[in-house]
């Protein structure tokens, strides 16, 4: 998905997204941070992305993934800034955002998307590829790259701030 795609989305639409989502959680975001503060080199580029606030669970026998749900997203938003400025498109997770939140998706032209919650089995069906991008040591909050194939989304913000909730 590209910019002028994200900036045309309607909140309420609904999509069955086929590409690349990056998955980070808290721990992540915050090794990211320190990273940054550092002046280091980070060990993923996350421009253009889409981050997928989530955590997978262990693979069973035969499969690529476990469970994979999204997270409360709420919790993100004070990295929110820092990884509009590195680039990324839109997140996905559940629940509402603060308003900080829905003045970044204006002030970057971004989106906020939700995914189910309660059907991490059947979105894990969806998910066609995983590898981690970087931080291993911190399991399933290491950061992920997944391959998916129709997984639905709705815009629960838009560009111009409107949200569902």
């Amino acid at each position: 998905m590209k910019i002028d795609e994200i900036q045309k989305l309607k909140v309420g639409e609904l999509l069955q997204y086929t590409g690349e989502l990056i998955v980070m959680r808290d721990a992540a975001h915050q090794k990211l941070l320190e990273l940054l503060s550092k002046n280091s080199q980070l060990p993923v580029d996350l421009n253009e992305k889409i981050v997928f606030y989530a955590g997978p669970a262990n693979s069973p026998k035969n499969s690529k993934i476990g469970a994979i749900g999204p997270t409360t997203s709420e919790r993100m938003d004070r990295y929110l800034e820092m990884i509009f400025k590195l680039g990324v498109l839109a997140t996905v997770g559940k629940g509402k955002r603060s308003d900080l939140a829905v003045k970044l998706c204006v002030k970057y032209k971004r989106v906020y998307f939700i995914t189910p919650s309660g059907a991490a089995a059947y979105l894990s069906k969806c998910v066609k590829d995983i590898r981690v991008l970087a931080f291993p040591e911190l399991g399933p909050e290491a950061i992920y790259n997944i391959s998916v194939k129709d997984f639905p989304l709705m815009v629960a913000i838009d560009t111009n701030g409107n949200k569902i909730f």
